[in-house]
Parts: C-alpha cells; structure tokens; sequence
C-alpha cells in the first residue's frame, strides 16, 4: 500500500506543478505592458519577447484618420499632430501629410471650403498658390496653401496669418481633392 500511495502523491505533485504553470503562464500574458517590461537604463536594447509573454495589442498607427473625424469624403487637420489626411468616401485616407499651422487656427469642428485661389501673395507676402479657405477667425481667413518657392518656414507668430503650409505635391493634391464646399474637419 505504501508503494500505491506513494505514486498517487508523485501524480498529485506533478498536476500541483502543472497548474502552478498553467496559471503563472496566463497570470503572465494578461500584465498590461507597461507592468510587463522591467524598466531599463536609456539607450539599452529591450530583451526580445518570448512566446510565453502573450501577445501584444498592435501600436496606433500615428498615420490613421482621426476615429472623432466623422464619415464620408473629407479633409481632416488634426491641429495638435499638424497633420492632414484627404479622406475618400470609404473613409480611407488617400494622403496624409505634416503642415506648418499658423498663428491664428480654427477652433475644432466641421467647416465647408468657401473659396480657393490658384495664385496670389499670402498675408505674410510670400508668393502661394492652390489655396483653399474654409474658416475665418477674428477677421482672419483661415486656408491650406503651399508657397510657390516650396518653403515651409515657421510662421511670425507676432502676426496674425491664416495659411497653413504645406509642400507643393501636397498642394496639389489638396487643390484637386478640396473643391467648393468640400466639408474639412478640425480635431485638437
């Protein structure tokens, strides 16, 4: 009867190892990240994630179209990222780029396009073209437009201006995406 018993307590002690592993394993893949990772010195290299460590909710995509942007074909200017997507119909952006804002923006919302010119001199007198306007701020108009010599300089924020730049390429693809009463909208 020893021996009998003694094989019974050697099947309970190795289930009793098996379910410590079993649950020290999901108690390990259900640690948020940042619990998850030991904090290192800067500049070193993070050890490489086993298989047991779970697996992990991809990154945001910094690129993405704003979620709080709406539906349907639309410009989008996220003014804290300094970035605009011209968004098609299925709501895919068909581009995204960086802009230089100006010193006086619009607040967020949802705005129309109410003019564009091809070529004239911006505010600041630098040589633009492709603009398109969609808001006004205390007597300033507020419009996309990229400078004609191609610079994007950061804007004099002692004066009030209303042109957010951008490059050529995407000037001109914002002049041929954003017609008349194409709906643009600002996210913070």
């Amino acid at each position: 009867m020893a021996r009998s018993s003694s094989g019974f307590v050697a099947g309970l002690t190795a289930a009793a190892v098996a379910a410590v592993a079993f649950l020290a394993y999901q108690a390990s893949a259900s640690v948020p990240a940042d619990l998850a990772e030991p904090s290192r010195a800067p500049g070193t290299v993070a050890p490489s994630a086993s298989a047991s460590a779970g697996a992990k909710k991809p990154a945001k995509n910094p690129l993405a179209v704003p979620a709080a942007s709406g539906k349907g074909e639309r410009v989008v200017y996220a003014l804290g990222d300094r970035r605009v997507w011209l968004v098609d119909g299925k709501n895919r952006a068909v581009r995204t780029f960086t802009v230089t804002p100006s010193p006086v923006s619009p607040a967020p919302g949802a705005y129309a396009v109410t003019s564009r010119s091809n070529s004239v001199r911006g505010s600041d007198g630098v040589q633009i073209e492709h603009v398109v306007r969609f808001a006004s701020v205390e007597g300033v108009t507020i419009g996309f437009s990229a400078a004609v010599d191609g610079s994007t300089p950061a804007p004099d924020p002692s004066r009030k201006t209303g042109g957010i730049r951008m490059d050529r390429a995407d000037g001109d693809a914002m002049w041929t995406f954003a017609s008349i009463g194409a709906k643009v909208v600002v996210v913070p």
